[in-house]
């Protein structure tokens, strides 16, 4: 990516010839946290660091290309419809071989890129989840809320596809080709849940890994509010039904 000098003299945390790798990251007003993501990632890891700008009314997009990152546009509202927008850029412009999704909140660890990524990057899955369930998660990080939610959607995942899951989490890697099986469309809460459960579906082989999570900078958009929680939790829980049968 176009990051600052120091970042480009960094060591590679990968062999050469290993898989081109790049960042998406979905952003709505999150200008306090956006560079702190940013500067967290592993240099020498990835080539590009995408920022999918969703209507974001603060210095969101100025922060995120200060610090090294590329902005595209992204006017329909939802969280689905920024990682879509993203993923069409990097298809315009020269895709990865794999692609990491980090949320711009700061509540996930860039630093922890690396082992999330070494399975698929070495060919051994298709698609790895970043389990708060199974790490280490601050207190306070995820809320009461969130945590039930979750583990309903997982269950109820267990139930009709069979496969355990313990988190829904934002942060996970994918390879490009395995990604472009999917055809995502969902433009807004159900986007990690549709990944998810089409991996399932179309037979790939998915896998979790532990990661830490830390309570958010700023106030969620989502599970802060009554009705985001709401809309989210109905969203997934009508995605996973949504994809149990018929056509993908």
């Amino acid at each position: 990516m176009g990051a600052p000098a120091d970042r480009g003299t960094a060591a590679p945390a990968f062999e050469a010839g290993a898989p081109v790798i790049d960042v998406v990251i979905p952003a709505y007003n999150e200008e306090e946290s956006i560079g702190l993501v940013l500067a967290d990632i592993p240099p020498g890891l990835v080539r590009r660091v995408v920022v999918a700008d969703n209507n974001s009314r603060d210095a969101t997009a100025v922060r995120a290309r200060e610090a090294g990152a590329e902005v595209v546009p992204a006017p329909v509202q939802g969280y689905g419809s920024a990682c879509l927008a993203a993923l069409g850029h990097l298809r315009r412009t020269g895709p990865p071989e794999v692609v990491v999704f980090l949320d711009a909140d700061y509540s996930d660890h860039p630093e922890e890129m690396p082992g999330l990524v070494a399975p698929v990057a070495r060919g051994e899955v298709d698609l790895v989840i970043g389990s708060r369930a199974l790490g280490d998660a601050e207190p306070g990080a995820l809320l009461p809320q969130a945590r039930w939610g979750n583990r309903f959607a997982c269950l109820l995942v267990r139930l009709l596809y069979g496969h355990r899951y313990t988190d829904l989490g934002p942060f996970r890697a994918i390879s490009w080709r395995a990604l472009e099986s999917l055809r995502m469309r969902d433009p807004d809460f159900g986007w990690t849940a549709e990944m998810q459960v089409k991996a399932l579906r179309r037979g790939l082989c998915v896998a979790e890994k532990p990661v830490s999570y830390r309570r958010r900078t700023g106030v969620s958009k989502i599970t802060g509010t009554v009705s985001g929680t709401v809309r989210a939790g109905w969203k997934i829980v009508t995605t996973v039904l949504r994809y149990s049968r018929g056509p993908i």
